[in-house]
């Protein structure tokens, strides 16, 4: 189900703004509006969930597909030392959405930075059309691959 007051269905619609790297028919897959890193994307189902444990069983293979895909992605072009895959539930929720952060990491970097909200965090950004265009590419590339090696 589809609430029009959840901003978290909005988003994963695409009826506010936003960067789609990748899309299926159950879920949207976006960069973060102020990423921790470049590269940094949100899985949010099209439908209408709080919580995982809501999910059914094509759900949880579709974002668990989506969490591949995208780290793969990340892993191409952005060479993190690892990958954070990470998502706040209850009233850690802020968008009282389901959405799950997958999010480069580099050493040296605190991830409690991830929560705080400080300006003296330098910007590590790049700009979020440079990032999804760069993320678009390498995810049709991957999924071409994987296309190529089931044939």
């Amino acid at each position: 189900m589809y609430k029009q007051d959840c901003l978290g269905c909005r988003l994963a619609n695409k009826e506010e703004k936003v960067f789609t790297v990748y899309e299926d028919s159950f879920l949207s897959c976006i960069l973060n509006h102020d990423p921790f890193n470049p590269g940094h994307v949100l899985i949010l189902p099209k439908e209408h969930f709080e919580e995982g444990v809501d999910f059914d069983m094509k759900m949880n293979i579709a974002v668990m597909k989506a969490v591949q895909l995208i780290s793969k992605t990340i892993e191409e072009i952005y060479l993190p030392d690892g990958i954070t895959i990470c998502q706040n539930g209850g009233i850690f929720s802020e968008l009282k959405h389901y959405h799950m952060h997958v999010v480069p990491r580099y050493k040296g970097q605190n991830f409690a930075e991830f929560y705080q909200d400080s300006p003296d965090i330098a910007d590590p950004h790049e700009p979020l059309p440079s990032t999804m265009v760069k993320m678009k590419s390498m995810i049709e590339s991957l999924v071409e691959r994987e296309k190529e090696n089931v044939t």
